[in-house]
């Protein structure tokens, strides 16, 4: 079953796109690629219980199980050695991917403390919007009555497009709050 910001994306958002005259072809209308929502553990990294529930939370958020990350060297200053496990991640391609989208633009976003909307500075160059967000508590599957620990997450929008203006065309029509700066 098609999710309903996809269905939003091909019946009015690309049609409106292709026709601004940016785009050749149907085809050539950017689209969205994949999500990466990552929990880095810092500190929590000596307690087990704590990365446990991490992974449990972005396993709750995602739908999906979360692949945890190692780190690639040792870093002495912050007391990390090579293939001690520093995180976790998951990617969401397909309809999960639009089915998080959805839930991330109309109902996280408009739960996270003092948010008055996003930079749209955090595109990068090819058009990859990435939002860090300090309490995983602002999703709908988390009760907050039951966090013990709070934990920051960091997801990653990645899009199809070529520059960051292509990004922010798409991403505003999709319902993304930008800011107005």
């Amino acid at each position: 079953m098609i999710s309903r910001l996809h269905q939003l994306y091909r019946d009015q958002v690309r049609p409106t796109l292709l026709k601004s005259g940016s785009y050749g072809n149907l085809w050539a209308v950017p689209t969205m690629k994949k999500i990466v929502v990552n929990v880095g553990y810092g500190r929590m990294v000596k307690e087990p219980a704590r990365v446990a529930t991490a992974i449990k939370t972005l396993e709750r958020i995602t739908g999906q199980k979360p692949l945890v990350t190692k780190a690639k060297k040792s870093v002495s200053a912050f007391k990390i050695r090579q293939g001690l496990e520093v995180g976790a991640k998951v990617t969401l391609r397909g309809e999960r991917m639009w089915e998080f989208l959805d839930k991330l633009i109309n109902v996280t976003l408009p739960r996270v403390r003092d948010f008055h909307g996003l930079d749209p500075k955090i595109i990068d160059r090819q058009g990859t919007l990435t939002v860090g967000m300090a309490e995983h508590i602002a999703f709908p599957e988390i009760r907050s009555d039951e966090v013990e620990h709070l934990h920051g997450l960091e997801i990653s929008i990645q899009t199809t497009a070529q520059t960051a203006a292509a990004s922010r065309q798409l991403l505003t029509a999709l319902g993304f709050p930008f800011t107005t700066g």
